[in-house]
């Protein structure tokens, strides 16, 4: 669940990054991206780690909601600090390439030139080799 919403925040940020340039429309697969990146990987684990411990103590509801309020503003701090990566990634390849406009490839079915490789690259993430959707 908490992958899921990461992912959805992590889309929204990486939506819009470009610059002037011709009328291109820049495309970034943010489900490869996230489970392929190691750093996404290392801090998903450390917090669903944290999330169990939560709810596993023999402490007071207090305690553990007051716990669970903490944990949830440090994901929401790493969100941030992970779609700020994306975003500017992908902002530096749509400059590079001169896409006016980067979209995130869930829920588009054709067109838009793919720059998930480039962002990878650009966030040194080892690529794996996944099917390309819609082909």
């Amino acid at each position: 669940m908490r992958n899921h919403k990461l992912a959805i925040l992590i889309c929204a940020a990486a939506m819009l990054a470009g610059c002037a340039g011709h009328s291109s429309i820049g495309l970034v697969d943010v489900q490869r991206i996230v489970s392929n990146w190691p750093e996404y990987q290392g801090y998903q684990n450390q917090l669903l780690t944290e999330e169990r411990s939560i709810s596993s103590r023999r402490e007071s509801a207090t305690r553990r909601q007051r716990d669970a309020l903490g944990l949830e503003r440090k994901y929401s701090k790493v969100t941030d600090q992970l779609s700020a990566q994306i975003r500017d990634a992908a902002g530096k390849i749509a400059s590079q390439s001169q896409l006016k406009l980067v979209l995130t490839r869930e829920g588009i079915g054709y067109g838009g030139v793919d720059i998930t490789s480039q962002v990878e690259k650009a966030l040194n993430i080892t690529e794996k080799a996944t099917p390309t959707p819609g082909i």
